[in-house]
Parts: C-alpha cells; sequence; structure tokens
C-alpha cells in the first residue's frame, strides 16, 4: 500500500509531467530526430531532469506499482541524449 507522502509525491510528478515535461521532451526529440544540435539551454534542461530522476529512484523503489512509468520516462529522455550526443559527434 502507497504511503499518502508518496502518493503526494507521485501525483505531482505525474502532473509535471504530463503537462510541462513531455511537451518539452518531444520537442526536444523533433529537433534531434531532425539531426538538429540540441541547445546549451536544452542540454542544461536535460540535465536537470536527470537529476530530477535520480533523486525519485528511492521513490520508484518505494512504489514498484509505479516503476514502469518512471522507466518509461528515462527511456525517452535517455533515447533524446543519446541521439544529441550523436547529432554533436556529426
Amino acid at each position: 500500500m502507497i504511503d499518502d507522502k508518496d502518493l503526494g509525491v507521485i501525483t505531482a510528478l505525474i502532473l509535471r509531467f504530463e503537462h510541462q515535461r513531455l511537451p518539452r521532451a518531444l520537442e526536444i526529440k523533433q529537433r534531434v530526430d531532425r539531426n538538429e544540435r540540441i541547445s546549451d539551454y536544452d542540454a542544461e534542461y536535460l540535465a536537470t531532469v536527470f537529476e530530477e530522476m535520480r533523486q525519485v529512484l528511492p521513490l520508484a523503489r518505494r512504489n514498484p506499482e509505479y516503476r514502469s512509468f518512471f522507466s518509461r520516462v528515462i527511456d525517452l529522455y535517455m533515447e533524446i541524449s543519446e541521439h544529441a550526443w550523436d547529432n554533436e559527434q556529426h
């Protein structure tokens, strides 16, 4: 059973992801998929997101019913970052 504090944090994270993080991630993904380089601002944004995800790992470990969500989010940002890195190399 998920405790109330964890549920509140997870709910806030999901809402932020849905309304802020996902639209921005998809915008960046479109650019890297067109083999464009990302801006320094976008690179800083991705670094911030990864740091936040690192901080919520204990939350995901405590609440396995949300691990799939966190895993898919991390996978999306990894895909974007790897493609952005490839674009920088070429």
